[in-house]
């Protein structure tokens, strides 16, 4: 089977265009930062910004296009912590080039950001999985034949198993129903068929999204810390009954915003406890 190969990186000068207007309008950088997927929009309404940049008003930030990504970055706190958060993500499917959807990722790097938190709401393939449900993830799979970076550098989990505990932990004590899985790639934006999905369980995958894998093996490979916690909006083609679209993604993340926005706001704060903004 054929695989394409892409560079992942953006062009050094643009991002050094890119940095340099977000330091000139931002004081001090947190070292946590967090990627709102559908769903944590309630999250992003309870964060107590001090800055706020549109993705339009930062020359050659890439925007995205889809429904329920606005597109900001946020810079503020929550319950007290300091965090960057990234509402809104560009995607393979909207015509970009994985330099363009991980560039955002090179970008908290280049501004000192240590541990990314990557959110998104996915289909669920495991039977007892139900809409609402959250899922730690502990690896990746991608369905889409693009080599981002070489077999050798991709065969361990891009998500790091510290804060994977942390968040079970915090689930645990907080008496939070949280599943573990593995995060299946594909390109979109059509949803999968349920022989796809079939296939892709059959490789491991427990959820399956078309976000969150390229840019959590670039932030890897800068050597920032990831994690990744995902919504259950829906059941994938093949497990649930009827067919799937974009309006009952976000219905279903609109009806869980609230009890998902406290239990990731737990998370950080957890992080934030235990040292990790250092």
């Amino acid at each position: 089977m054929m695989t394409i190969k892409t560079n992942p990186f953006a062009e050094a000068e643009q991002l050094a265009k890119v940095e340099w207007f977000v330091r000139s309008r931002v004081g001090e950088i947190p070292s946590i930062a967090i990627v709102l997927g559908s769903g944590l929009g309630y999250f992003a309404e309870n964060i107590e910004a001090r800055q706020t940049l549109d993705a339009r008003e930062i020359p050659g930030y890439p925007q995205p296009t889809v429904e329920g990504h606005s597109g900001k970055l946020i810079f503020g706190t929550i319950d007290g912590v300091p965090l960057i958060a990234v509402q809104g993500r560009s995607h393979f499917y909207e015509g970009r080039t994985i330099a363009e959807v991980t560039f955002y990722v090179q970008l908290l790097n280049r501004l000192g950001v240590k541990y990314l938190i990557l959110t998104n709401a996915t289909g669920g393939i495991r039977s007892e999985m139900r809409p609402g449900d959250f899922v730690v993830l502990t690896d990746a799979i991608s369905f889409t034949q693009i080599e981002i970076f070489p077999p050798e550098e991709t065969r361990k989990s891009p998500f790091d198993a510290e804060l994977t505990e942390l968040a079970k932990r915090v689930a645990r004590e907080r008496k939070i129903r949280l599943l573990e899985g593995v995060y299946c790639w594909t390109t979109g934006p059509s949803y999968e068929t349920s022989l796809e999905i079939k296939t892709v369980r059959d490789f491991g995958a427990d959820v399956v999204g078309m976000s969150t894998v390229p840019e959590a093996l670039v932030a890897k490979h800068l050597g920032m810390k990831v994690l990744g916690i995902s919504l259950v909006t829906n059941l994938a083609a093949g497990i649930g009954q009827h067919p799937l679209s974009h309006e009952e993604v976000q219905q279903a993340a609109e009806a869980i915003k609230k009890p998902y926005s406290i239990f990731i706001s737990a998370v950080v704060s957890e992080m934030y406890n235990k040292g990790l903004n250092k």
